[in-house]
């Protein structure tokens, strides 16, 4: 175990990708033991044979169907005849349209990275600076996660056999939270720099309801996501292969936002994206199996349960900790490795499951637009080409505003358990 330790932080040192880090590690555990080297193809294997795990590319390639359907410029032009006229009227439309967005593609990479194509070269030619205009790119795509159809949501429910209906709706609230103190951020920074707004009057009825009838179609989806996996109509995985039909044609037929030459490289790029998740998914699962030899879930249940006997203590330990951990490791792989033994800590001291997902769900995603490693902002930065130091000062305020609400959700469960338990 020392071998496999000392390994797993050389690489991670190194900067070599996280699955390969997890991987890397695995492997020199079991050669001190040769008889038992075959577990880790095995394992691999194993950890991919989940049936409701194809829901993962079903919902990626209707996210991916959605940005590229022509339906991001209706969802902005609905948000920005709603809030267009505020201070700083660009970033919170920004905000806003990723609350749509996220709906769609349930990716905080998506989300962002059509903000970072759309939207920020308008905003620098309003005044904007490159690093902020970034910056709403990059912490507005923190909504998308906690949104069906959400990957991170999905891959957390089937790693603790969790209900993934239940955990789409729990996020709902939080996401609306996680947009209004965004919202108020941004008109916060927006009055001490004289950020103006993007139009002077207030949007007409009529035209509003011009552009809602326009978006209807794609604001359409995530209401059939609610109501089928209420109705129990459908299982995550067949919601999934709806959900992709479903952007499929609207994209294809309403919109016409591509056409039928454009769906191999939406099947390609779905195909990256999932192949992608799965081998993390897979390098983890061999890893489960090091971290239960050891007993490695009893120690740090122990170990939790020493500091306090309170639910809330031990849960502010284990939000503070992921987010240092956040800024070594990537967001999904600390929630695979990590999000079946702490939920072990959490169930023992009376968390309820769906709360404690939606909190890990959520941590995970700040650590993906946290520096060094976070995915997000070097998706945006190469896009805008903004530099990272200067989008790293322009996202403090915001990274506060998300860390405060974390916490918040933390020490208010009903915000994240009323929803489904009024539902379910």
């Amino acid at each position: 175990m020392i071998l496999a330790s000392i390994v797993f932080f050389l690489l991670l040192v190194f900067g070599v990708p996280v699955a390969f880090v997890m991987l890397g590690a695995s492997v020199f555990y079991f050669v001190e033991n040769p008889m038992m080297a075959s577990i880790v193809a095995q394992r691999m294997s194993s950890s991919l044979e989940s049936f409701p795990l194809l829901a993962v590319p079903f919902f990626v390639f209707a996210g991916a169907a959605m940005a590229r359907g022509g339906i991001a410029d209706r969802l902005y032009g609905l948000a920005d005849a709603m809030v267009g006229h505020w201070r700083g009227g660009l970033a919170q439309v920004g905000v806003l349209n990723s609350l749509f967005i996220g709906a769609m593609s349930g990716s905080a990479n998506a989300d962002a990275a059509i903000d970072a194509r759309s939207l920020v070269p308008i905003m620098r030619r309003q005044g904007y600076s490159n690093g902020f205009g970034s910056a709403i790119s990059v912490v507005s795509g923190v909504i998308a996660p906690l949104l069906p159809p959400s990957i991170g949501l999905i891959i957390y429910g089937l790693l603790t056999d969790t209900s993934i209906g239940r955990l789409f709706i729990g996020g709902i609230v939080p996401a609306v939270l996680c947009t209004l103190v965004l919202m108020a951020t941004v008109r916060h920074l927006a009055i001490r720099r004289n950020y103006a707004s993007s139009r002077t009057t207030r949007m007409a009825g009529p035209e509003i309801a011009t552009r809602f009838r326009a978006a209807l179609w794609a604001l359409a989806m995530p209401v059939m996501l609610i109501v089928g996996l209420r109705g129990g109509w459908f299982t995550p995985t067949e919601l999934g292969a709806m959900a992709a039909l479903y952007a499929l044609a609207v994209g294809l037929f309403i919109y016409r936002g591509f056409g039928a030459t454009d769906i191999y490289d939406l099947l390609r790029e779905a195909a990256f994206t999932t192949a992608s998740v799965m081998f993390i998914v897979a390098a983890a699962g061999v890893l489960g199996i090091i971290l239960a030899l050891e007993q490695v879930p009893q120690r740090i249940v122990e170990a939790l349960l020493t500091l306090s006997d309170n639910k809330y203590v031990v849960l502010s330990i284990i939000m503070l900790a992921l987010l240092v951990l956040g800024t070594i490791l990537e967001g999904i792989a600390l929630l695979v490795i990590l999000a079946p033994l702490l939920l072990q800590v959490a169930t023992k001291i009376g968390i309820d499951p769906v709360h404690f997902g939606i909190l890990i769900v959520f941590n995970t995603t700040i650590a993906s637009i946290s520096p060094p490693v976070g995915t997000v902002i070097y998706t945006v930065c190469s896009i805008t080409k903004c530099t990272l130091e200067e989008l790293t000062v322009e996202m403090l305020p915001f990274m506060l505003t998300l860390t405060v609400l974390l916490f918040i959700l933390t020490f208010c469960p009903p915000l994240v358990t009323f929803l489904p338990n009024l539902m379910f």
